[in-house]
């Protein structure tokens, strides 16, 4: 799928939903307005007006002037002009320098401001659940205020402007793959220049084309970009290859909160002991069902591969042209992903990684030393394991790839499927889908002596090797912004289903928007999400596609379970002699 595509289909699957907070202000501002018409007796509030008009702008990634600020107030001009200074003696409202003069500027909310709207808007939900109930007429009221599990929890503030506006010629330059979290950030880009204060240039590329776009640009006397998306698997090639330089060579690495982060994509983003990159999404593949065909058959959610062909053997309806499952068989890099995955499945890391406590041991990946591991018996049983997977999936399988494979399942054409959490929009935030509302999320079901593991996919962001100096500092300062909890949260409320921070996980809105972030949280606290199926060596790539081509043979029967485990393992053989 070339980038245009993924990207036109990512932003057609993600509509751009209304915030909690965004709705309760429409809801006050509605209000004061009816108040002020009905009731003779009841004057302006310029302080509610001004709040209401700057929050607004805020959310929107408009710029509010004191002009416009003064005008939304609905009093005389004198009058506004001292409610605006005494907002600012308050220290509910920050200036921003729009010239080098500073003579003009921008107004936005302060931190403080933010802080106690996040408050407020919690306590409006809470008063209109509790007086009115379902007519309260505002999305998630009842779940909050009837003791729901989360409505104590912590809610992230949204996320604040910087004081000064980045300094960096040109504006700001990112790099990233075109999948449907990165399209939210895009579609959310003028709320980051307003937070940032420079233009946002962004390219978005499909997988292996911005592997070979960063490849080339780590080439380039200068980098093209101040930020770059980097796939989780690439970590160890692009430290290795210099495509990256390490943050704590330009920052401190203690102000992004690394605990914070799900351990497996904060240990991911690392080589050698050095972080590379920020995780920007961690996104586990998992095994999408559908609950409700489940129910009607009797069946229990899978937890093993057994139980998975079971299920995937009685819910497999092809002349009513419903199949049990979808998968990643595209050949090339889709099916190479999907065999390190099931060999994981089956307790099989690709290399000849040290067994530890649940899992194995890459902390010394980039000391090198380790061999291939493909043909072994355990690899075999994921071999046949594959095999019999084809039997109860689409006739175009061998065609599917990441958006493919979710398409069928979204359109209620297959009962189950793998996939990444960043897919999962594709269904949940279409409520024409028979998925939507009926989706359950297991981490792969696991075979004989195996245990059970999401592979942690997704990107972190890091910083170019061959930026120039002077652009560093903006680099780092956009990198934080980005990957923040803040903007994490944004993200989710616009509808990614992606996440790498606990905080995150725990506000009780992003809790509300998707019971994706429950499942992946838990898989975080079990230890199943897991970054060994695909260890970010220098070869995985090469790695990844051996397996992509000599499996494809296999599930075409040309080659047999046996033939294809030997080809692929001596042809990975070969790769890492020429390495050495």
């Amino acid at each position: 799928m070339n980038a245009l595509r993924a990207q036109d289909m990512a932003q057609r699957a993600l509509p751009m939903p209304q915030a909690d907070m965004d709705d309760v202000l429409s809801f006050l501002d509605s209000l004061a307005e009816e108040l002020e018409s009905s009731v003779a007796l009841i004057q302006t509030n310029p302080h509610l007006r001004m709040s209401l008009h700057l929050l607004r702008g805020h959310f929107d990634g408009k710029p509010v002037t004191p002009t416009s600020l003064i005008d939304a107030s609905g009093v005389p001009y004198a009058t506004a002009n001292r409610r605006l200074k005494e907002m600012m003696q308050a220290g509910l409202i920050e200036q921003r320098p729009r010239t080098k003069s500073g003579k003009s500027f921008s107004l936005h909310p302060s931190d403080k401001l933010l802080a106690q709207w996040t408050q407020l808007s919690d306590r409006v939900r809470r008063l209109a659940g509790l007086h009115f109930g379902a007519e309260a007429g505002t999305a998630g009221v009842n779940d909050y205020s009837s003791g729901g599990s989360y409505s104590a929890g912590k809610s992230i503030p949204p996320l604040s402007v910087r004081p000064e506006p980045l300094k960096v010629p040109g504006g700001l330059r990112v790099l990233v793959h075109g999948d449907p979290t990165f399209m939210v950030m895009e579609n959310l880009k003028r709320h980051f220049e307003q937070n940032l204060g420079v233009p946002i240039n962004q390219r978005a590329f499909s997988i292996d084309r911005l592997r070979e776009e960063a490849l080339r640009n780590a080439d380039r006397p200068a980098s093209r970009y101040d930020i770059i998306a980097v796939d989780l698997p690439w970590i160890g090639e692009f430290a290795e290859g210099g495509v990256l330089m390490p943050l704590d060579a330009v920052m401190a690495v203690e102000r992004l909160d690394p605990a914070d982060f799900h351990t497996a994509g904060w240990k991911a983003a690392h080589w050698g002991g050095r972080a590379y990159g920020v995780p920007a999404q961690t996104t586990p593949e998992l095994l999408f069902y559908r609950r409700d065909l489940f129910a009607e058959a009797g069946l229990e959610a899978p937890r093993t591969t057994a139980e998975l062909l079971s299920a995937a053997r009685m819910l497999h309806r092809p002349r009513r042209r419903r199949y049990g499952i979808a998968w990643n068989a595209a050949r090339g890099t889709a099916l190479g992903t999907t065999v390190l995955m099931t060999l994981a499945d089956f307790g099989q890391p690709v290399l000849d990684l040290p067994e530890i406590a649940g899992g194995y041991e890459t902390d010394h990946l980039a000391q090198g030393g380790y061999r291939p591991t493909i043909d072994t018996e355990r690899g075999l049983a994921a071999a046949e394991f594959m095999m019999e997977l084809l039997d109860y999936s689409p006739p175009d399988i061998l065609s599917m790839s990441w958006y493919e494979r979710i398409r069928p399942y979204a359109s209620g054409q297959v009962a189950m499927a793998y996939g990444y959490t960043l897919l999962a929009p594709y269904f949940e935030l279409d409520e024409t889908s028979p998925a939507h509302g009926q989706t359950g999320y297991l981490p792969h079901p696991f075979g004989p002596g195996a245990a059970p593991v999401a592979p942690v996919g997704g990107y972190v962001m890091g910083i170019p090797a061959n930026l120039p100096p002077e652009r560093l500092e903006a680099a780092v300062e956009s990198l934080t912004v980005f990957t923040s909890p803040e903007a994490q949260k944004l993200f989710v409320q616009n509808g990614s289903r992606t996440n790498p921070r606990y905080s995150v996980a725990a506000d009780p809105q992003v809790r509300r928007s998707s019971p994706i972030f429950e499942a992946v949280d838990g898989m975080a606290w079990r230890d199943e999400l897991q970054f060994w199926p695909r260890p970010p060596v220098p070869e995985i790539a090469g790695l990844v596609q051996i397996c992509g081509e000599e499996f494809h043979d296999m599930l075409r029967r040309t080659t047999t379970p046996r033939e294809a485990l030997r080809r692929a393992q001596e042809r990975a053989e070969a790769l890492m002699r020429s390495r050495d």
